[in-house]
């Protein structure tokens, strides 16, 4: 018969094998929770593409089981490495999220004949856009200042990284299509600095996200304009009746 303690230990197996599970390619050790947290942040940018209000939940996920990656030296990973911009990021990500996906939930309810869609796609504003600019600067400035205090692992290029990160995800909440062309800022700088560090399933994605970013951009411009030429089609239709 089995010890308590033997069938405790059987009991937490499956979470310790997900966080200790390794995957050897090339005489590199991946951890799987680094690939499976990816995996859902790939699901939750197709569902972002879609304007599906399930792409938050899911992405909330993925982010949970990336910090623990980023935050390598508490939690054990073959690179032993805190970066502090990596896993901020993460709890960023969870927080704004929530705000995001309540904003697509709020939004899909309506009834506005999208298909629940979560938002309708928007060009920011001049003003919008000039704000954006000046806090990608500034954010990159103080992230950098605050992560290399930290002792982080590239912290210009983590601060820049981490800032867009805030600026896209938020303009993804309000239905700003500039937050594609943020990401693709983001990629540039990203993949990199991961594959210095040896993250090696997160540099790909953001070398997978670099095409997908494109694609999605593509997808919100033309809806876009369907949304603008069916606007600007009402009221010839309901002119077409009306006397001379």
């Amino acid at each position: 018969m089995r010890s308590r303690t033997a069938l405790v230990a059987h009991q937490v197996d499956p979470l310790s094998t997900l966080l200790d599970a390794e995957l050897h390619i090339a005489g590199s050790a991946i951890l799987w929770r680094e690939v499976i947290g990816n995996g859902f942040g790939l699901a939750a940018a197709v569902g972002g593409m879609r304007r599906r209000v399930w792409a938050w939940p899911v992405g909330i996920a993925g982010n949970a089981l990336l910090f623990t990656v980023f935050v390598g030296g508490f939690f054990n990973t073959p690179q032993q490495l805190n970066m502090a911009g990596q896993a901020g990021r993460q709890l960023m990500f969870i927080a704004v999220s929530v705000f995001g996906w309540w904003q697509w939930h709020r939004h899909a309810r309506l009834g506005t004949g999208l298909e629940h869609r979560g938002v309708v796609p928007r060009w920011a504003t001049a003003r919008e856009r000039w704000l954006l600019v000046a806090a990608m600067l500034l954010g990159t400035v103080g992230f950098a200042q605050l992560f290399a205090w930290i002792g982080s692992y590239g912290p210009w290029a983590e601060a820049w990284i981490f800032t867009g990160s805030v600026l896209a995800t938020y303009g993804m909440a309000r239905g700003l299509a500039e937050f594609w062309l943020i990401w693709i800022a983001v990629d540039i700088v990203g993949v990199p600095l991961l594959l210095k560090a040896g993250y090696y399933p997160s540099a790909t994605l953001y070398l997978i996200y670099a095409g997908f970013v494109a694609w999605g951009f593509a997808v919100w411009v033309r809806a876009m304009r369907t949304e603008s030429a069916r606007t600007a089609s009402v009221p010839v239709a309901a002119g077409q009746g009306a006397p001379d």
